[in-house]
């Protein structure tokens, strides 16, 4: 039933991100749809709730990789804003048996979510020439992870050194968490900084912005899902962001989900929206500096919702925010927008950027 319910889910037409990427005109269908994606994503993590316990649901994230195996009692969950990995299991026989294999799999797994399905139990982790956790992740004698002989190495020393037991409910959890290293988001955003170069120069904007977009949506995390099914690296949803680029690129319908879990694909997306943010629905503002932040807090909020913050009448706002110092503005964005999450979304991603700007 869970398979059957999850099925339909990944299905269903949807409106906007956790982040309300676009503000889009209503329609009842989209409404319906994204209610019954709600619907079954709620009754998956009921599903999940019935398998593990009370407190002990775990779903992928934009932040968050989660693959459940083994019969949904095996899970691997990485943490990429934390920089953690923990694998756990309920199996009842030979459970250091499904870790080793899962932490096996986990450490060797490559870098295209497409071919993974985070809402099944099947075994559709593929080990990698390439690992995508490569240099994140070192073993107990320092050296990064590339081989499968490496990773069961470490994995029999984490069940010997690290293997914790816990009980939850019914059920006795056994588990093995590690670290990633204290850089690991800075190798993550190198991996994809050869895709970011292209789109920067394609559309015009700034490498350290669009870095500081993907850090702050998922973390550098391609896998990356939220409860309203945005997706990869940019958190792009198909029916609004996706829709609208398409649409201005000429091309027909919106963006599947294995193009918009393609990194490269992703990350084109994303900055084609960013610079259609700036160069058409934000184009009035003239200051430059003003015009990236508006562009920032629309890229979560919407560019109808940060022009009324100054006045429901367009043209009026245009002007206001015209009258007003880049400092000024910046304050009322994270003063005096509706949405709290808008206004921590523009001083996250300012301050990212200035990161990524002094490390380019």
């Amino acid at each position: 039933m869970m398979k059957k319910l999850l099925a339909l889910a990944l299905a269903a037409p949807l409106l906007i991100s956790c982040s309300g990427k676009k503000t889009v005109t209503y329609h009842e269908e989209w409404v319906k749809d994204t209610n019954g994606f709600d619907i079954l994503m709620g009754q998956f993590a009921h599903n999940i709730e019935n398998i593990w316990g009370f407190n002990e649901v775990l779903i992928a994230g934009p932040k968050d990789y989660v693959k459940y195996t083994d019969g949904y009692q095996t899970r691997s969950h990485i943490n990429f804003e934390a920089g953690t990995i923990t694998i756990e299991t309920i199996a009842g026989t030979d459970p250091q048996a499904h870790l080793r294999q899962a932490i096996i799999l986990t450490l060797l797994m490559g870098d295209d979510p497409g071919n993974i399905n985070l809402y099944s139990d099947a075994n559709d982790i593929h080990i990698s020439k390439e690992p995508f956790l490569y240099g994140q992740v070192l073993d107990n004698t320092g050296e990064p992870i590339r081989w499968e002989w490496r990773a069961g190495h470490f994995a029999d020393w984490l069940l010997q050194n690290r293997l914790q037991r816990r009980t939850s409910g019914l059920h006795v959890i056994y588990s093995i968490t590690l670290n990633l290293v204290p850089n690991h988001l800075d190798k993550r955003a190198h991996k994809f900084l050869p895709m970011v170069r292209d789109a920067s120069r394609k559309y015009g904007v700034e490498e350290s912005l669009i870095l500081a977009i993907m850090e702050t949506e998922s973390s550098f995390n391609p896998y990356a899902v939220s409860s309203s099914d945005a997706l990869g690296l940019m958190q792009i949803v198909q029916r609004t962001a996706g829709l609208d680029v398409f649409r201005a690129q000429g091309k027909s319908g919106k963006p599947g989900r294995s193009y918009l879990f393609d990194p490269a694909s992703n990350i084109d997306t994303g900055t084609a929206y960013l610079a259609m943010l700036g160069n058409v629905y934000l184009s009035g503002i003239n200051d430059p500096t003003s015009r990236r932040y508006a562009v920032i807090t629309a890229y979560n909020g919407g560019a109808g919702s940060v022009l009324r913050v100054f006045n429901n009448d367009k043209t009026r706002a245009f002007s206001i925010i015209n009258s007003m110092a880049p400092g000024d503005l910046y304050q009322t964005l994270i003063t005096r927008h509706p949405s709290a999450e808008s206004r921590r979304y523009l001083q996250k991603v300012d301050t990212a950027q200035r990161h990524y700007r002094r490390i380019n």
